[in-house]
């Protein structure tokens, strides 16, 4: 088992895997975030965060597809845990990384897996403790992807890049319509 430090970061499904695997490189916060989250660099662990909507996953393998890196099915990714760690090396607010679309950047090397480890996340940088369980899989997590959208039928093309009718949007980035003026 890898040494975990004391203080970890919460990320969502399934940044936090691509994190800790070596494939996402840069960590986007805005410019309060870090600040208010006293990030600074450090080895720090990866909490892999509870929530994981269907949407954001979708966007997300999407995504990490875009860059050549094959994403686990949504019932292979640990939520509520402590997943592995890694090292902050610099924090930058401009990069030519592929991953750098925030205001800030936490660029991250050395990343290291573990198994899962039960805990409850925090904003910003926390002190973590083992406590609780893995969060439970939600049902859309486990008919994702299924020809007839249920557990009891193999995924026929495991290997295909994702397939949606138009590019998916990124979750919680859309633009709320303008509100007419009386």
């Amino acid at each position: 088992m890898i040494e975990l430090p004391s203080i970890a970061l919460s990320v969502r499904q399934p940044w936090a895997w691509a994190i800790v695997a070596g494939f996402k490189k840069i960590e986007n916060r805005s410019a309060g975030s870090v600040a208010a989250g006293a990030m600074d660099c450090r080895r720090i662990a990866i909490h892999a965060a509870t929530g994981l909507k269907q949407d954001e996953f979708q966007w997300g393998h999407w995504r990490l597809h875009r860059h050549g890196v094959r994403c686990p099915h949504p019932t292979e990714l640990p939520r509520g845990a402590i997943i592995g760690a890694v090292d902050v090396v610099d924090i930058v607010s401009e990069s030519d990384s592929e991953w750098f679309g925030g205001q800030c950047g936490l660029v991250l090397e050395n990343a290291a897996a573990c198994e899962p480890i039960p805990c409850v996340g925090a904003l910003g940088y926390f002190e973590w403790r083992e406590a609780g369980a893995l969060a439970p899989l939600a049902p859309w997590m486990k008919r994702y992807d299924l020809p007839s959208g249920d557990a009891d039928t193999l995924s026929l093309f495991p290997d295909l890049a994702p397939g949606f009718e138009s590019d998916p949007a990124r979750p919680g980035r859309s633009k709320a319509p303008a509100r007419k003026k009386n």
